[in-house]
């Protein structure tokens, strides 16, 4: 009798994880559905909070970021802030010269200060993640000693699969220099979780919460993994876009990010979508079909 219910409890275990493999399985096959006829590259890299919930696809391959390292330049920045280098509260002058000289680059910070003006370090921070705003980007990396301090730094963290070269006005004055600021999708997913769950003090908890803060309120990317997502769901991302050269080839159009369930659970999704021969608007229906696929999946488990 032992013998028996011991062996019914067995295959009762064996059914249930052969059912939530099939599950998963079935997942990457409509996502792979969405990618089969479209011309372009796409990083993909998926994971819940039990690891066995992990989807890779193209997920090791080297693709460009684009303002998508604002994010990790964030991170050194509070990583500053928390050794008390910096604080957020420190007042930075930005003159009028240095925002012409980016007067061909996405930057609010300029349009709110055309003359100039001094800013908080926090409100730099702010403008720099949710608004990918490039001239705040730039003021951060000199700030923190370049890209070889940021670059360093998320490797010492453990992120290996990341370079981190050009500043952004560097990366947008030649079009091959975005190639050489690469991640991978499952970095991108790794140092996602790394600061998110922030078991190993990665930031301190008021640094931890301000990021938290702008990655939800970010305001770019509305149609890529928000795009198809119910209109209440709470997601801390980042985007990164690079435009069109005159072939009509967009080197990227990336979208990574922790979307939050209603049962207050989560997961974390990276696509990365390179190269691509596609129109914009086909480029982030791609990231919102494979965010609606992800966020149904979880959502049903």
């Amino acid at each position: 009798m032992i013998k028996k219910v011991t062996s019914l409890l067995l295959l009762f275990l064996l059914t249930l994880h052969s059912t939530k493999a099939q599950s998963i399985d079935i997942l990457r096959k409509r996502i792979e559905k969405i990618l089969e006829d479209k011309s372009t590259t796409v990083g993909i890299a998926i994971r819940g909070i039990n690891p066995r919930d992990t989807i890779s696809i193209n997920g090791n391959k080297r693709l460009p970021m684009q303002s998508v390292f604002k994010y990790h330049l964030a991170l050194a920045v509070l990583h500053q802030v928390d050794q008390g280098k910096l604080s957020l509260d420190k007042v930075i002058s930005m003159d009028k010269e240095l925002l012409e000289s980016y007067q061909y680059l996405w930057s609010p910070l300029r349009k709110r200060y055309p003359n100039g003006g001094e800013v908080t370090l926090a409100d730099i921070l702010k403008t720099t993640v949710a608004w990918s705003d490039n001239v705040g980007c730039d003021i951060l990396f000199k700030l923190v000693g370049g890209t070889d301090v940021v670059q360093s730094y998320i490797h010492n963290i453990g992120i290996k699969d990341i370079a981190i070269v050009h500043t952004e006005i560097a990366m947008q004055s030649e079009w091959q220099n975005q190639y050489e600021n690469w991640t991978t999708a499952k970095a991108a997913n790794q140092i996602l979780q790394l600061f998110f769950e922030n078991t190993d003090n990665l930031l301190s908890n008021q640094s931890y919460i301000f990021l938290l803060d702008v990655l939800k309120s970010t305001k770019t990317g509305k149609k890529s993994i928000k795009g198809l997502l119910p209109k209440e769901t709470i997601v801390a991302h980042k985007t990164g876009y690079s435009g069109k050269n005159d072939s009509g080839l967009t080197g990227a159009l990336n979208n990574i990010g922790i979307i939050f369930l209603p049962d207050d659970s989560y997961f974390y999704l990276s696509v990365l979508v390179s190269d691509s021969k596609e129109s914009d608007e086909t480029n982030q229906r791609i990231i919102a079909e494979i965010a609606k696929l992800t966020w149904d999946y979880f959502k049903n488990k």
